[in-house]
C-alpha cells in the first residue's frame, strides 16, 4: 500500500490514494471541485522502497480535489476576572477544506 507524508497548514498528514482529509484552509481563491497539488512531501513509501526528504522530496507531489469548503463549529473564547466586573466573550469558527487524495507522484 502506497502512502506519503505531506505538510500543509503547519501540520503533517499521512495520506494514501482515495483518503478523505480535513486540512487547514489554503491561501488563495478555491472552490469546490478544484484540484490542489501538495509539493511539500516529506516521505513516500511505495510498498517496496521508502524515500525520505531532507526536509522535502523535490520531485514528489500529491494531487487532491477539494470536496468541501466549510468552517468548524463555533468555539467561545472567554476572559473573566472575578470581583472586577471584567468579562470578554469572543467566538471563532476555524475554516477548513475537506480534500480527497487522487494520486501520489
Amino acid at each position: 500500500m502506497e502512502f506519503a507524508v505531506i505538510k500543509t497548514g503547519g501540520k503533517q498528514y499521512k495520506v494514501s490514494k482515495g483518503d478523505l482529509l480535513q486540512i487547514e484552509k489554503i491561501i488563495g481563491t478555491y472552490k469546490k471541485g478544484d484540484k490542489v497539488t501538495f509539493d511539500k512531501v516529506l516521505l513516500v513509501d511505495s510498498g517496496k522502497e521508502v524515500t525520505v526528504g531532507t526536509p522535502y522530496i523535490p520531485e514528489a507531489s500529491v494531487e487532491a480535489e477539494i470536496m468541501m469548503i466549510s468552517r468548524a463549529p463555533k468555539i467561545d473564547v472567554i476572559r473573566y476576572k472575578a470581583k472586577s466586573r471584567y468579562f470578554k466573550k469572543k467566538g471563532h469558527k476555524q475554516p477548513f477544506f475537506k480534500v480527497k487524495i487522487l494520486a501520489i507522484k
